[in-house]
């Protein structure tokens, strides 16, 4: 959570279907987040009237979800969230900060304040929220932070349902992301204590239909539960018993010397995961974490799957994937369709303002590659794509089926098109050999009616360790590459005004066709 404040207009109004007998009018407060995005589609099959609000219309939109209202709200600026929780039976609260930089839990606070007031004022009838396990004496501030969050929610008139969970199995969980990593990536760990701390790891399923299941059910109200799978175990056994469903054994050697703050510069260079979330990761793994979750249980009674089941359940998730057109954090197809290779995206970018309208720097972007090249530093282009002809890739490969218009499927030199979205956006996918799966997306957004902005980000899924040292030994070059390329784009949009904007194939809009986006590894 940032301390921004966000005052654009309130529900994006869909049609309204009538409301099946027992279905709610639900509100997802946090949409956008990792729960959240899982939790929508959920309580949409379960029937309810579902609002799903977040601080960018944007990347709610970007979910497609059918017949669900769009809101932007923010908890830290209440003039927003009364529109938001209009005639809303059950509001989820999915708001928290894995960022613990600054004052982050006085925001939590008063995120929780502002929102609770708002509830009541809207007539909500129950608070359903999310918070963490928490050991006893914990003294680590995201962990303390999410159960102060729940008290702040409860000092309000509206009932609260607040379920707690520690590590969650899924696609896209910090948790078992880092756990993915260094399997994948270190054959030998040379790891903190933390790895022998245990805890009751729950699969994202199990905890989602708890979720759904507690705001149907009146007794659930003004209640705390523990949310638990079925196992007590350690950071190391969680590793070890992936290795085994990947076919992997890592050789993990537990040292006392690397404190909290080293572990997690240690997670930033061999995982995807962000330094700020490993350090609030870490910051919790002193103590072991314990859970009750009998009440819970007995309440919603289901098949809690194993930790095994759960590496089995995402895995699963993961090849039922909708195809993305645009580039979506995780989603299998920009991974290569390769579980393997990390969810989270390295990523670098640059960006320009061009004075000119969003169809003339389209224009620029549409006709990128083949006689054109790259607009800036194409010596460095051309190097790249010498070393992969010479590794039997398809670097030298140049041309395009047409110097301006697109279509997905099109290559661009090494590049295929996945995704064709005129005058706003285009997404490529990398073709060179290279030890991971990339995405280059060329984003164009009107800044005001004389301005255009410009931004390009690559997205590089590394493959193991090499990806990640193939990452790293390209770095240095991303800012003034991509910066330079925007620039240079901005520039020519400003000197050649558009008359006629290039058309995309109309019928090939998303990339529809399930093949890898790179030779990687192969």
């Amino acid at each position: 959570m940032t301390d921004k404040r966000c005052t654009k207009p309130g529900p994006e109004q869909v049609a309204a279907e009538p409301r099946a007998p027992g279905a709610l009018r639900v509100a997802v407060v946090g949409a956008s987040g990792y729960i959240g995005t899982n939790l929508v589609p959920k309580l949409v099959a379960r029937g309810h009237q579902v609002r799903a609000t977040a601080r960018n219309r944007e990347v709610l939109e970007g979910r497609r979800w059918p017949g669900v209202e769009i809101a932007v709200a923010d908890v830290l600026a209440p003039e927003t969230l009364g529109d938001a929780l209009e005639g809303i039976d059950v509001a989820y609260y999915l708001v928290h900060s894995l960022d613990t930089r600054g004052d982050f839990s006085a925001l939590e606070q008063q995120g929780a304040d502002n929102f609770a007031g708002a509830a009541a004022n809207a007539g909500v009838r129950r608070i359903v929220y999310l918070g963490g396990l928490i050991p006893e004496n914990a003294e680590s501030q995201h962990l303390v932070s999410r159960r102060i969050t729940g008290e702040h929610l409860r000092k309000g008139r509206v009932p609260v349902t607040e379920i707690r969970a520690g590590i969650i199995v899924g696609p896209g969980s910090y948790a078992f992301e880092v756990i993915r990593d260094l399997v994948n990536n270190l054959p030998v760990m040379v790891t903190p204590r933390w790895v022998k701390v245990k805890s009751p790891p729950i699969a994202l399923e199990n905890l989602l239909e708890y979720l759904v299941r507690v705001a149907e059910l009146d007794e659930a109200a003004g209640q705390i539960y523990d949310a638990a799978g079925p196992e007590m175990l350690s950071y190391q056994e969680l590793m070890l018993q992936y290795g085994e469903c990947v076919g992997k054994r890592p050789f993990i050697i537990p040292v006392p010397v690397l404190t909290p703050t080293l572990s997690s510069y240690w997670l930033r260079a061999v995982t995807s995961v962000p330094t700020s979330i490993a350090r609030a990761l870490i910051a919790g793994l002193k103590l072991d974490i314990k859970a009750d979750d009998s009440a819970l249980r007995s309440l919603v009674p289901q098949h809690l799957l194993t930790y095994r089941e759960a590496v089995d359940a995402v895995f699963d998730a993961e090849r039922h994937d909708a195809v993305a057109a645009r580039w979506t954090e995780g989603v299998l197809m920009f991974r290569d369709y390769n579980s393997n290779y990390a969810y989270y995206a390295k990523k670098a970018g640059g960006t320009a303002l061009a004075k000119a309208a969003p169809e003339a720097v389209w224009a620029q972007v549409a006709a990128i590659g083949g006689d054109h090249r790259y607009y800036y530093a194409n010596f460095l282009w051309t190097v790249r794509e010498f070393f992969d002809w010479a590794i039997g890739g398809q670097g030298l490969n140049r041309g395009r089926r047409h110097p301006t218009e697109l279509r997905v499927g099109d290559t661009i030199d090494s590049w295929r098109v996945i995704g064709v979205d005129p005058p706003r956006r285009l997404t490529l996918g990398f073709g060179m050999k290279a030890p991971g799966a990339g995405v280059l997306e060329f984003d164009i957004k009107p800044e005001d009616p004389q301005q255009t902005r410009i931004t390009i980000t690559a997205y590089w899924h590394p493959a193991g360790v090499w990806g990640l040292m193939y990452w790293y030994a390209f770095s240095p070059s991303h800012a003034m590459v991509f910066n330079g390329m925007a620039r240079a784009i901005a520039e020519r949009a400003q000197a050649a005004p558009v008359h006629d904007v290039p058309e995309a194939d109309a019928s090939s809009l998303t990339a529809s066709e399930n093949k890898p986006l790179s030779e990687s590894s192969k």
